[in-house]
């Protein structure tokens, strides 16, 4: 039945997917974003102009005071707080991409989300994992879904639902079905690198051109090189 939602929309593929997925299920949909301090802060703007276009209402939250208490990710761009660790390059099944992983970061947005989700009178919250995270990323497996998913039964009067749509999908799958609604993802951002281009050689870019080539399609972003 359609119902009032929130979608973590961070600007990359797998979330404008399931924004697009969400507003095609009928759902009134309230995107929200957060500035955490992610060196691929494009990525909000991406998500701004999306949003703008489609008449969403948007929140973009900054959270980047938390910084000060999560270090070792090279995501996060280098501060007074952080040091300058560089993205590797690579694909996801290498060790050298867990140093990517921001702690508990899923479990901090999806805990703000859910607070907002309440306060709409909305009852779900949807976010993007999928099982291409599986492997580095511990907060977008099953077990934690389905376990944030039982705690937000509870944490408020009203319960609120984590969906996460594509959760048993791959990237290659969550594209196939983007592509099938038609959407334009010249629109996203998925380097981690927040220069003019795309670098085309970390774990996100890479996965994001496996898919595009594996759907016999031509990915619209511009690459570095």
């Amino acid at each position: 039945m359609p119902q009032k939602v929130v979608v973590i929309y961070s600007g990359g593929m797998d979330s404008f997917t399931v924004l697009h997925k969400a507003i095609a299920d009928g759902h009134e949909v309230y995107a929200l974003s957060f500035n955490y301090g992610q060196r691929h802060v494009k990525e909000l703007l991406c998500a701004k102009n999306v949003c703008e276009e489609l008449g969403v209402p948007h929140k973009v939250v900054d959270i980047s005071a938390i910084n000060q208490l999560l270090a070792g990710s090279s995501l996060m761009a280098p501060d007074s707080t952080h040091e300058d660790i560089q993205i590797p390059e690579g694909h996801y099944a290498a060790d050298t991409m867990k140093s990517t992983v921001v702690p508990n970061r899923n479990m901090i947005l999806l805990s703000l989300a859910v607070g907002y989700a309440v306060s709409l009178n909305a009852r779900a919250v949807y976010y993007g994992a999928h099982s291409g995270d599986h492997f580095i990323y511990p907060d977008c497996r099953p077990e934690f879904v389905h376990k944030m998913n039982d705690v937000c039964q509870v944490a408020n009067y009203e319960p609120v639902d984590i969906v996460s749509p594509y959760l048993s999908q791959t990237k290659i799958e969550i594209l196939r079905d983007g592509l099938a609604m038609g959407l334009d993802y010249s629109k996203t951002w998925t380097c981690y690198n927040g220069r003019e281009k795309a670098c085309g050689k970390c774990g996100s870019c890479q996965e994001r051109l496996e898919a595009f080539e594996l759907n016999q399609a031509t990915d619209p972003l511009a690459y570095e090189g």
